[in-house]
């Protein structure tokens, strides 16, 4: 299983699905699990609040994770979070450490 965070500093999940610039792509049959395989990202958010859904600005950015199982941020809209599990990608409200995330989810 894969699973993409949105961390700013590589240490803590802390930021918002709209606003990642990169993704942090770890595949938890691998070892040691605690790699991450940086993937670059356009931000979904053109910060704006009230700006509408783009379709082709979002599917840019879940291209970037769409061999993930989850994906892990410490907040996302309504819209992108269906639209993420309508691609069988589980949107996951977590803030805190990579590593705690990580040690959560080995078998």
């Amino acid at each position: 299983m894969k699973i993409a965070v949105v961390s700013t500093d590589g240490i803590n999940v802390d930021d918002h699905f709209g606003k990642a610039e990169r993704f942090l792509v770890f595949d938890l049959g691998s070892q040691p699990p605690d790699q991450a395989e940086v993937r670059p990202s356009l931000p979904l958010s053109v910060n704006d609040p009230n700006h509408p859904f783009d379709v082709q600005r979002f599917t840019t950015v879940v291209d970037v994770i769409k061999d993930c199982d989850k994906v892990y941020m410490t907040q996302i809209g309504d819209i992108p979070a269906n639209k993420l599990k309508e691609r069988s990608i589980e949107p996951v409200i977590y803030k805190g450490p990579i590593a705690w995330l990580l040690a959560s989810l080995k078998p």
